[in-house]
């Protein structure tokens, strides 16, 4: 019988260091949703245009296309902390800008491309510094609660979104999110341990090699590759979370409406991640990658056949659940990577999976201004499950694991996984 992890949720969270880098994501997390379903609502009131609405979204996950690879070296050459408060404080800034009343909707896109750039460095050293603050069985179960934790945030905060922004207006509710920011980076601050940089040998072929080492360490291992396609497949079941505005709008739903839409698949993951890393072990959760990365996909295929906001919840949520495949790929990409290159390969792969995002939303979003999102939705969901199996299949062609001793680091370096997914990704996020 295939064993759990050693270490739990509670052992990983006893570790005060762990503690401080988990709360600092849950804040900033939640106040980032909130702000997606300020500005989603927003524009689409302002223009009445799905497809405008949905590239507003997408806005929030496009720049790291750009901000990932040419901004996650960062994490590699700078003290993480320090790095991580920096971006924070950055990020505190512009959105208070954006919370100003009667900001033009160019403007507003700007400063959220701008937020986003900002955000690429300090996920990827956030992602880079987990391994260290949680090095050996504590890492797996590490990874899960940062993936719950972008998940719970998401869920609280799309939830929560519709109603408050009735409530204190899309401008209060983007200061809220620029609080959130300040808090994340005092509790960075007073709440991890200074480290030195990363330890490794000078960079060599040039200030441009160092920006694009991520995209040459993947390219050359295949396992990485397929683990990086893995994390792309968000792209299909994330189109959902751009038309969720006009589908609650179709099925006469305001912005409460909305929220749960966009609850229903954060909640579904939670649970997914819960089960995966509690009841499954890391040697099964990594051979059902295939079967879940399609099931995710194909579930929303049966979205055109709804008639109620109620079981599209359901469904969207049980796209969630089979999302957790995001986990344990998000956690063999980390021990397939040295500490001293963790930076750009973890910029490269939340650049891969934000791309598909960005791109599944932007093409869903002009898709729906010339076919119903029911429609829309279920056809991506199609797509993505047929793209999935053929992922599936080259994954189970592919040798085992390398043994632990080429890929663990010793517990002294500075390191960790991306959230979230995202997961989204947070996927491979």
């Amino acid at each position: 019988m295939s064993r759990p992890p050693t270490a739990g949720f509670g052992q990983v969270l006893a570790v005060r260091e762990f503690r401080m880098l988990w709360l600092a994501q849950l804040v900033s997390v939640g106040g980032n949703q909130l702000t997606r379903v300020a500005l989603s609502l927003l524009v689409f009131d302002r223009s009445a245009s799905a497809g405008l609405a949905a590239l507003t979204y997408a806005l929030t996950l496009l720049p790291e296309l750009v901000g990932g690879p040419m901004l996650s070296w960062l994490a590699d050459r700078c003290a993480r902390r320090g790095l991580m408060v920096v971006c924070d404080l950055v990020r505190t800034g512009l959105v208070a800008v954006m919370a100003i009343p009667g900001t033009p909707l160019w403007l507003l896109c700007s400063l959220v491309v701008a937020v986003q750039l900002a955000q690429s460095p300090h996920l990827a050293a956030r992602s880079a510094l987990l391994p260290t603050i949680a090095p050996g069985d504590h890492y797996l179960p590490a990874s899960a609660v940062v993936n719950l934790t972008a998940q719970l945030g998401q869920l609280a905060g799309f939830a929560a979104g519709g109603a408050a922004v009735a409530v204190l207006g899309p401008s209060r509710a983007l200061l809220l999110n620029a609080a959130t920011f300040t808090v994340s980076a005092v509790l960075t601050r007073y709440g991890l341990e200074r480290r030195p940089r990363p330890a490794g040998g000078p960079p060599t072929g040039g200030r441009w090699s160092v920006i694009t080492g991520g995209a040459g360490l993947v390219r050359a291992d295949r396992r990485l590759r397929l683990l990086v396609a893995f994390g792309t497949v968000s792209g299909f079941y994330a189109c959902k979370e751009g038309l969720a505005t006009p589908y609650a709008h179709a099925l006469g739903q305001g912005p409460t409406g909305v929220g749960l839409l966009l609850a229903a698949s954060p909640a579904g993951a939670v649970v997914g991640m819960f089960v995966l890393t509690r009841w499954v072990s890391p040697d099964r959760g990594l051979r059902l990658l295939g079967p879940l990365s399609v099931a995710s996909c194909a579930v929303l295929t049966f979205t055109v056949l709804s008639s109620n906001t109620a079981v599209t919840c359901a469904l969207w949520a049980a796209s969630g659940v089979f999302s957790a495949f995001q986990v344990p790929a998000n956690a063999e990409y980390s021990r397939s990577v040295p500490d001293s290159e963790r930076g750009k390969a973890f910029g490269l792969a939340s650049a891969a999976v934000r791309m598909a995002q960005g791109v599944g939303i932007s093409l869903a979003g002009l898709a729906a201004d010339h076919a119903p999102a029911s429609v829309v939705i279920t056809v991506f969901g199609a797509v993505g499950a047929a793209v999935s199996a053929v992922l599936a299949l080259r994954w189970s062609r592919m040798p085992g694991r390398p043994t632990e001793a080429a890929v663990v680091e010793p517990v002294t370096a500075p390191i960790r996984p991306f959230p979230r997914p995202r997961a989204s990704s947070k996927d491979l996020e």
